[in-house]
């Protein structure tokens, strides 16, 4: 059986209307020639045209009693006798259901008259009944009318189209044609399959057989396992769909015949309704909802236990489980081997204390009892009293859960050995007198009942003079019998080499050129030996411009600074002796969430050109202040070069919290122009500039901007 077919937008012909139009048209004009004779034959018209097969034709004429015969195409002869009317002016007859278009000749003893134009027919197809009323796809239909000898087409709904392939037999009153396996119930048409087509619909509708649930076994399914579909005309299934958006096509069907389907359930088929396909993709419904098995937890052996310990599941359906989620959101291991009646689970290290849920790939889940992860106990620790970079040992029982040992202050040991029993650790510089908090696996923490005091002769720091360390420059550090320092080591492990003033209250220290930029402490080294830690402040300060030629923004020249370029008037002049030199910009509002804003924006590069690099060879830096510290979510700004835009990025340096800032001084930051997806030449065109959208709402007053410029990368 053919199965192509064509869809074709429907058109609405009127037969009737097409017979009434052409029952009125004029005659067609045929010979006009000069009179030479009373007794010539002459044809003057003919008609009406386009005219219908049975229909009266008339030619009008002079001398047509002398006619002895007409040939209407193709070759089809009337003799004078079979003429309905035939007189010296007007020739009738009945055209014959067999004639086609052409030009008429007529016959007669002077020679043979020939029409000049061909005679046409109007063709008024239509359809009286078909049977049967119902059908399936495949069968075949029969149709009943007149005309339909003239079909090219049967129009089956949703525009489906069988062309003259389909066609069984076909004569003037009947037309046999196969039903395509796309077909639908509706109306059905006739077409004459023209460019321009006359298309004749039914009045009833073709009732199309679509396929029948009765019923789905088993149900609830076991995923993996095969299901039953029942019912009538399934062999019309050509895919059908599970729940989760799960289509099996019939070429995966364990088998299938009228009356039954029979598949193989996928493993991650959820709950839901079966949905049945043909051909036509009219969708059959189940009334009932195909549920999937779940499986049943018996038992769960141990319920007390240690993280990263093995659990054995009894129960039914066990293979259907997927993960295993335990209290926290943490998920085990499932072991091989396991079958439907008892699996082996490794519990993870996270997990606490709680349910644990079994799920499926159904999405579907099962809880199981309540598991009691141990905790690890401190009974004991010694010595009691203990000096930095020495060894601490603590005794107790489950200890081989404890991930970290944290000190007062917040300073983490380090462990060198650790039993279920016993626990050694190095008291880390910087650890103060107070409980030891251990932090297991999961989490948990567990404080000792009593302080560990930890022993030093270090001096005591209340403070620094200045509010952030800057590279170069002293930093003055405030407190009393700071004359116990000997060495002082910054971040990075960079040590001090030039001092200022050493009192007993008062030393100056001058900063590392190189010591890292953000918040640290400085390791202090007392002529003991003992070791501690500093007040934390910042390290950080501006970059020399080394090359005043490749500096696009600097807010000095007028016109240039923000007298043009203030383009969202969120940005104020500075001009008060805080900048790094000479005038800066500085925040001037308050941005809500998702502003789009320009901090500085500039196009009129031929009053004030731009520098000119190559992005793939230079970075960019720019001077920084952020007073106090802004959120991740508010630091969201991105430059505008010769009409590129970079990458969103964020000023100044990211706090241990997660906050920016510049220890309320002025910093450069560096970008490499391809970190932050510009490329190329750089050209003196475009639009210039800085532009902010924080998806948090931004305070702009902490932030002022200063020195943009290029440098090429070292």
């Amino acid at each position: 059986m053919q199965t192509k077919f064509n869809k074709y937008i429907r058109y609405s012909f009127s037969a009737l209307m097409l017979i009434v139009l052409g029952a009125g048209m004029l005659f067609i004009s045929c010979e006009d020639d000069d009179d030479e004779g009373n007794d010539k034959v002459e044809l003057f018209s003919y008609g009406p045209m386009p005219i219908a097969r049975g229909a009266e034709l008339r030619f009008i004429g002079d001398n047509l009693d002398k006619v002895t015969a007409i040939i209407i195409p193709d070759g089809i002869e009337i003799d004078a006798s079979e003429f309905t009317t035939r007189t010296t002016e007007l020739i009738t007859l009945t055209v014959p259901q067999n004639a086609e278009e052409g030009l008429v000749v007529l016959k007669t003893p002077q020679g043979d008259i020939t029409t000049k134009t061909p005679i046409g027919y109007s063709e008024p197809i239509s359809i009286d009944e078909f049977t049967p009323a119902t059908i399936r796809p495949g069968e075949v239909l029969t149709i009943n009318g007149d005309y339909l000898n003239l079909v090219k087409e049967v129009i089956f709904t949703d525009r489906v189209v069988a062309d003259t392939s389909f066609f069984e037999s076909q004569s003037r009153k009947e037309l046999k044609v196969t039903v395509p396996e796309a077909a639908q119930t509706g109306i059905i048409g006739v077409s004459n399959g023209e460019e321009e087509p006359v298309i004749v619909y039914s009045e009833s509708e073709l009732n199309i057989t679509l396929p029948v649930f009765d019923e789905i076994s088993p149900n609830p399914v076991k995923a993996g396992s095969e299901l039953t579909i029942s019912g009538s005309d399934l062999d019309l299934v050509v895919s059908l769909k599970l729940g989760g958006d799960i289509e099996i096509g019939s070429d995966d069907f364990v088998s299938q015949s009228a009356d039954q389907i029979v598949i193989s359930v996928p493993l991650n088929t959820r709950d839901g309704n079966i949905v049945l396909l043909p051909l036509s993709g009219v969708e059959v419904i189940s009334g009932t909802e195909l549920q999937m098995l779940l499986p049943t937890i018996n038992s769960i052996v141990p319920l007390t236990l240690k993280n990263g310990e093995d659990i054995t599941v009894t129960g039914e359906n066990l293979d259907l489980i997927s993960s295993v989620v335990f209290e926290g959101g943490f998920e085990g291991v499932i072991a091989e081997g396991g079958t439907p009646a008892e699996i082996t689970v490794t519990t993870p290290d996270g997990a606490l204390s709680g349910a644990v849920v079994f799920n499926t790939l159904a999405q579907k889940s099962v809880t199981g009892d309540e598991l009691n992860f141990l905790a690890p106990s401190l009974t004991s620790f010694s010595p009691s009293e203990i000096k930095p970079n020495n060894l601490l040992t603590i005794t107790g029982e489950n200890l081989d859960l404890v991930d970290k040992v944290i000190f007062s202050g917040g300073v983490e040991g380090e462990i060198t050995s650790q039993t279920e029993t016993e626990i050694i650790v190095t008291v880390k510089v910087g650890s103060e007198t107070g409980v030891i908090t251990l932090v297991a696996i999961n989490g948990v923490e567990v404080e000792s009942s009593g302080p560990v005091t930890i022993l030093s002769n270090l001096p005591d720091v209340t403070g620094y003079e200045e509010s952030k360390a800057t590279p170069g420059q002293i930093l003055t550090i405030l407190g009393s019998n700071l004359d116990l320092i000997k060495e002082l080591v910054f971040p990075g492990e960079i040590k001090a080499t030039a001092y200022g003033e050493k009192t007993d209250t008062r030393v100056e220290v001058y900063v590392p050129e190189d010591v890292p930029t953000g918040n640290g402490q400085i390791r202090v080294i007392t002529y003991e030996g003992e070791e501690g830690l500093l007040p934390e402040i910042f390290f950080g300060g501006v970059d020399p411009v080394l090359y005043p030629g490749l500096v696009f923004n600097d807010f000095d020249e007028e016109g240039h600074s923000l007298d043009w370029d203030n383009w969202s008037g969120i940005s104020a002049l500075m001009d008060d002796g805080n900048g790094v030199s000479g005038k800066y910009l500085k925040g001037a509002a308050q941005l809500g969430a998702w502003d789009w804003k320009w901090v500085w924006g500039c196009n009129h590069n031929d009053v004030f050109p731009k520098p000119e690099v190559d992005a793939d060879n230079h970075v960019v830096k720019i001077d920084v202040k952020i007073e106090g510290a802004i959120s991740d979510d508010s630091n969201n700004f991105q430059l505008k070069l010769a009409g590129k835009d970079s990458q969103w990025f964020k000023l100044g340096i990211q706090n241990d919290d997660g906050t920016w800032g510049t220890g309320d001084g002025w910093v450069t930051v560096t970008y490499n122009l391809n970190d932050i997806g510009i490329t190329g030449d750089i050209t003196n065109s475009g639009d210039w500039g800085l532009i902010t959208q924080p998806p948090a709402g931004l305070d702009f007053t902490r932030i002022s901007l200063d020195n943009f410029r290029f440098e090429p990368v070292p």
